[in-house]
């Protein structure tokens, strides 16, 4: 393998489960969002559809990341074979093992 698609490979494999820790964090946030805007409706007792269209459109946001979070799972299936086919990577071999990503300032477990 040349140092070129070593130099690649391996930013790759650092990049991708970051990419994906992140939009896991984004879907966390936009579901704690999502929980704080119902709850401050109950909460205040103003009429239920108070926010709805807030309420509608964050949940459109949060369709996108779950697609987002697909899309990129299907980006790195297709970049295994990638790597198979460049790079000489076994197919089966597992990702690189879980590392800590940090995200928004903290820790997260990344398992690959």
């Amino acid at each position: 393998m040349s140092y070129q698609i070593r130099i690649a490979t391996d930013q790759i494999k650092r990049d991708v489960p970051l990419t994906e820790a992140s939009i896991d964090q984004a879907l966390i946030s936009v579901s704690s969002l999502m929980v704080t805007l119902v709850q401050a409706r109950l909460d205040t007792g103003v009429p239920a559809a108070t926010g709805q269209t807030a309420v509608r459109r964050l949940a459109r946001a949060q369709m996108a990341l779950v697609e987002a979070s697909s899309d990129v799972l299907r980006v790195h299936g297709e970049l295994q074979k990638v790597g198979q086919e460049f790079a000489g990577m076994d197919l089966h071999e597992q990702c690189p093992p879980a590392q800590a990503a940090v995200v928004s300032g903290t820790f997260h477990s990344v398992a690959a």
